[in-house]
Parts: C-alpha cells; sequence; structure tokens
C-alpha cells in the first residue's frame, strides 16, 4: 500500500495546499473574480472608454429588493453598477461594504453605468 507522501503525493498536497491558500481568508467573489488594474472613478467617467474596466470603493447605496444594483464610491466619485447581466445580486452585500467590481461602461440615458462581471469582497 503506498501513502500519500510517496510517488509526488506530497508535493501535489503541497502545491494543492497552496493554491487554495492564496486567496485572502473570508472573501466572496461573486461573477467572475474582477482583476486588471484599478482605475479611479473619475478616470473611467470622463475617458467613457468600452474596455473592461475594474474599480474599488465601498458600497453607498443598493438595490432594495433584488440586490440588482449598487452605487460605489472612491475617493474621486460615485458610479452605479448593475449585476444583473452577470447573473448575481448584492443582497448580502452590506452598504459600506469595500468592494472591488469590473465591467464594462454601458449608458442609459445620460447616466454611465458599470455593467458588472463580477465582484470581489
Amino acid at each position: 500500500m503506498t501513502s500519500i507522501f510517496s510517488r509526488g503525493g506530497f508535493q501535489i498536497l503541497v502545491v494543492c495546499l497552496l493554491v487554495a491558500g492564496c486567496r485572502k481568508a473570508g472573501q466572496t467573489v461573486l461573477g467572475k473574480d474582477p482583476s486588471g488594474e484599478r482605475q479611479l472613478i473619475a478616470a473611467i467617467i470622463a475617458e467613457n472608454t468600452s474596455r473592461p474596466i475594474m474599480i474599488a470603493g465601498v458600497i453607498v447605496e443598493k438595490c432594495p429588493v433584488a440586490g440588482c444594483w449598487f452605487k460605489l464610491q472612491d475617493e474621486t466619485g460615485t458610479i452605479k453598477v448593475d449585476t444583473k447581466s452577470a447573473g448575481f445580486a448584492v443582497v448580502e452585500v452590506p452598504v459600506q461594504a469595500k468592494v472591488v467590481v469590473a465591467g464594462k461602461l454601458t449608458r442609459d440615458g445620460n447616466q454611465l453605468i458599470l455593467d458588472a462581471s463580477g465582484l470581489r469582497y
């Protein structure tokens, strides 16, 4: 009978533990895990880009019924974030929670909205 520590099993176990431990404890991801370089809200509003973006800030308001949108504030401004198309809601995420969110800018009339693809808190 062979044990887990023979024939490279130990190395595989160590790698698995390292991979599992790389994520910060207590973080939750909704949708796709946001990645990339953080941008400021004022900069993305001024740029009005169609490329994927990532921003970080604090939830200052959210949909009180379904959690399908929220307003995110950083040190430069506030933007509305829509989560419907990504298939997740922020019902369980409290107002004043620090979050990182990724997505693309869209327009609703004159208002710019971040159409989220994922969120981490």
